[in-house]
């Protein structure tokens, strides 16, 4: 990702946390991530993530979602003796539209990005709204999308390790490049 577009897209995830009433102190700002997944289509597929806390026992994030932008189908997957990453969201801004595993709905009501239907697998849908939550087991696929006001969650977890995230979609990579 072009550091112009990291730049850009780092400020209005600012603009995001301040419509959710969310504070943030300067270096949380600073070090806030623009996850672009390697696909170099950030509106349609990406993140934007500040870590609170990320221990041997717990993390903490704060995520921002533009209108209509996904965040890839996934699961965290075990490593050694570490189950993998069971997490919590709990939307504090906007509708977020989460698909898991389980009985899919009859008519989605948002779809994939362009041209990648066929690496979203799980369609069983649960819609949050702001004050609402919904707890991801380890191991389990899950994908989500904004709504058309976007969206702010917060999310809860055990130890999260990001960089070992299986994505169904095998051209991802879950760690952003950003360059010149």
């Amino acid at each position: 990702m072009k550091k112009e577009v990291y730049e850009k897209c780092r400020q209005r995830a600012l603009e995001f946390y301040e419509k959710a009433h969310i504070v943030l102190t300067q270096q949380e700002k600073e070090n806030l991530e623009v996850a672009d997944f390697g696909l170099n289509d950030v509106d349609a597929t990406g993140l934007e993530i500040v870590t609170y806390v990320n221990t041997e026992k717990c993390c903490a994030k704060e995520m921002v979602l533009f209108p209509h932008q996904t965040c890839p189908e996934h699961r965290h997957k075990p490593l050694g003796d570490y189950p993998g990453k069971e997490e919590t969201f709990r939307v504090r801004y906007g509708t977020v539209y989460l698909y898991v595993e389980g009985e899919p709905a009859a008519d989605p009501a948002v779809q994939p990005p362009a041209g990648s239907k066929e690496f979203y697998t799980v369609w069983h849908e649960i819609v949050l709204h702001p004050g609402e939550q919904y707890t991801l087991y380890p191991n389990t696929k899950h994908w989500f999308q904004a709504g058309s006001e976007g969206a702010v969650v917060s999310e809860f977890s055990t130890k999260s390790y990001d960089e070992y995230d299986i994505f169904t979609d095998p051209n991802i990579q879950r760690i952003p490049e950003v360059e010149e």
